[in-house]
């Protein structure tokens, strides 16, 4: 490990406070990676569950508390995490500001080791996952793995392709998986998309068209820096378009075990929504949206955003818990 972080507590601050009840912890993979986690009870009469969030690349638990609240006033328990490598988890590399991953799997052993490990004995069932992104990628695997951890799948912009690449994606695995055997995993490389939101202008950013909700992501940061990534490595990257790779498979809608919703943003230049448009046509067991007038970040986009983003998981899943 390169780097830890010993203390596992929340960041409150006046324009982004600690949702109620919350507790964090550390708990340890199967792999002896430690990751930083919350659990959030509901705060409304109603019993629906729990929600489990996915974050995605670069982010941090402080960053969804506005939405973990919103799952809170429906009825659900929220448990999330930082995903190894970010946050408040421990970083895998010596430069602890660079994303990296070895393989994409890893990601299926922190949700894996997650559910079993806090989920199960701590948090009230039916489980519903919500993935971001990065998230969305690894919820969207999850959902071919084991159709009894999770009830349904509500994806936000789920990365299924990525916009602007110069080969096919395939082509592109390869080349950049070349270049990782030849001992270049940990070279930084990336978009301007791909920095660090606290290193962006709010004029002109990729994530969201709303403000407030931007420079709440810089005012986390600037209270705890160690939660900052910035650009990603090959390593990581590589991982990442093989794991696209095997979403934009044929035969991949029909390995789905778990009725999957898809919110993709018309705005958005992080991911590709034409990938993630083709990927909903053909889900077997599914839905997908595309949210007019909206960039990457979903839960971080303006309140009209938002709303219709929180609808579409009321009509998917708030409404099928009852």
């Amino acid at each position: 490990m390169a780097a830890t972080i010993s203390e596992p507590s929340l960041v409150h601050l006046d324009s982004n406070p600690v949702p109620s009840g919350a507790r964090a912890g550390f708990f340890t993979t199967s792999d002896k990676v430690r990751l930083r986690y919350a659990l959030f009870p509901r705060t409304s009469e109603a019993a629906r569950g729990t929600v489990v969030l996915v974050q995605g690349r670069t982010e941090f638990i402080e960053k969804y508390f506005e939405t973990i609240a919103d799952f809170q006033k429906r009825g659900f328990a929220v448990a999330t995490y930082d995903l190894r490598g970010q946050g408040g988890s421990d970083r895998l590399i010596g430069n602890p500001r660079l994303g990296y991953v070895e393989h994409f799997d890893d990601y299926w052993t922190d949700l894996r080791d997650f559910h079993a490990g806090i989920v199960l004995p701590d948090c009230p069932p039916p489980y519903y996952l919500v993935g971001h992104s990065t998230g969305g990628l690894i919820g969207l695997l999850a959902a071919t793995r084991d159709r009894l951890m999770f009830d349904r799948v509500f994806l936000s912009s789920p990365m299924i392709g990525l916009p602007g690449l110069p080969l096919s994606l395939k082509w592109s695995a390869r080349v950049v998986n070349a270049l990782r055997y030849l001992g270049l995993s940990r070279l930084p490389i990336g978009r301007g998309a791909d920095m660090s939101p606290a290193n962006m202008a709010f004029a002109g950013n990729p994530l969201t068209r709303d403000e407030v909700r931007f420079g709440r992501i810089s005012v986390v940061l600037a209270a705890r820096p160690d939660l900052m990534v910035g650009l990603p490595t090959l390593g990581w990257i590589g991982s990442a378009l093989s794991a696209m790779v095997r979403a934009n498979a044929d035969g991949f809608p029909a390995t789905l075990k778990i009725p999957v919703f898809i919110c993709a943003a018309a705005l958005d230049r992080v991911v590709a929504t034409a990938a993630t448009e083709a990927l909903g046509v053909r889900l077997k067991a599914g839905h997908h949206v595309v949210i007019a007038g909206a960039r990457h970040e979903l839960f971080m986009e303006t309140d009209a955003v938002r709303e219709q983003v929180l609808a579409a998981f009321d009509a998917f899943v708030t409404e099928q818990s009852d």
